[in-house]
């Protein structure tokens, strides 16, 4: 397969937003908020859309405080991108209306991907597009509530083996008006885990040639990108844990799409140290709390590190931070001088696979039938995912 630009060099179009090189940060519970996003954004030179965590319609609507905090956007994010999840057509509706009309974003993506239990067992996320009239109904009423602005999604391949959606959802998604769709190449069943396939990407992209398709799934490199538009003929690359530890890809990303693809990054442990407190300092200027900032940065430390030669006590107390000076200070026992190790661009972040989705009483007992399963609870949960 290749690994060279794409030789159509197509803008990817999202409503009246191009995005040059085709590339989006996918929306992750508790990484991709404001600081990260400037971190990755700081990267790509401003290039590529960068999307919110995932945010709870429901708690959209009531004016949840840590919901509101979520959306915030800083001056230099363009467009403002949200990504939404709910269940409901009217809540859905609602939250889409309120971020129309008082101007809260500039791009609005539904969640119809995530497959953990909290959500599916609710008929949310990668369980929805099951419910075919129900997944029309979310769609239509977001539509029509964004006016202007441009509304895409998120989808998996479907439930399990038994039981894909993809191809309906895409299908209905090009009826109600969605501008684009980026599908990951796994069931909710396999959660992250074996290897994405790629080819129901491409059979995708070949079903709804009217709007553009993005792909997701296993890029962990930029060298992974260009082989997955090489060989889907998707319209971009959607990248999330491969950026996990890794805010620098989108470099790497930028450079692959415009031909340079010997402007990869490697950078030495004394560089990633740097990026590390850079990341934990904007965290806690965003919390407003240094203290904060750091501790939730922590979750980061075992991706910054991966490869790179850190014993194990080392790595525990960098874990355990809770103050920039000490991060730095710990960083700085560390041979800094450590060159890019070689193979830290495989896997990060979750990896199970083969699990049994969790999903409501007889929820696949009629995919038209959607008379049961979604109860009132579906949206009491905060945001984040």
């Amino acid at each position: 397969m290749s690994t060279t630009a794409p030789t159509e060099n197509t803008p990817l179009r999202i409503g009246p937003h191009t995005v040059q090189p085709p590339v989006v940060l996918a929306p992750m519970a508790g990484i991709t908020n404001a600081p990260f996003r400037t971190l990755c954004r700081e990267f790509s030179g401003g290039k590529g859309l960068f999307v919110s965590e995932m945010i709870t319609t429901r708690a959209l609507v009531e004016r949840n405080e840590k919901t509101m905090q979520l959306i915030h956007f800083d001056e230099s994010e363009k467009p403002r991108s949200i990504q939404l999840y709910g269940v409901d057509p009217a809540t859905v509706g609602k939250a889409v209306r309120m971020i129309a009309e008082e101007d809260l974003a500039d791009h609005i993506d539904l969640n119809f991907g995530c497959p953990v239990p909290k959500v599916t067992r609710k008929g949310g996320g990668s369980a929805l597009p099951y419910k075919r009239p129900l997944l029309r109904a979310i769609l239509r009423e977001a539509v029509s509530g964004a006016g202007d602005l441009p509304v895409t999604m998120k989808m998996r391949k479907g439930i399990d083996d038994d039981h894909m959606t993809y191809l309906d959802a895409g299908r209905i998604a090009v009826e109600e008006g969605v501008t684009s769709i980026a599908l990951h190449g796994r069931t909710a069943a396999q959660h992250y885990g074996g290897t994405a396939d790629w080819d129901a990407i491409a059979r995708l992209k070949e079903h709804v040639p009217e709007i553009p398709v993005l792909g997701n799934g296993d890029i962990w490199s930029a060298s992974d990108a260009l082989r997955m538009v090489a060989s889907t003929g998707c319209d971009g690359v959607v990248v999330g844990r491969g950026c996990l530890g890794r805010p620098w890809l989108f470099a790497d990303l930028v450079a692959a799409f415009e031909g340079r693809t010997e402007d990869i990054s490697r950078p030495s442990l004394r560089e990633v140290a740097d990026v590390m407190v850079r990341h934990a300092t904007l965290l806690g200027e965003w919390i407003g709390d240094e203290s904060r900032g750091v501790i939730d940065f922590r979750k980061h430390v075992a991706w910054y590190l991966k490869g790179f030669a850190v014993g194990s006590e080392m790595r525990k107390r960098l874990a355990i931070t809770s103050s920039l000076a000490e991060l730095r200070s710990g960083l700085d026992e560390l041979d800094l001088d450590q060159p890019w190790p070689t193979g830290a661009d495989g896997p990060r972040g979750r990896t199970s696979g083969n699990n049994r989705v969790v999903l409501p009483d007889g929820w696949l007992k009629d995919p038209y039938d959607c008379g049961a399963g979604v109860g009132e609870d579906a949206e009491l949960d905060t945001s984040g995912g």
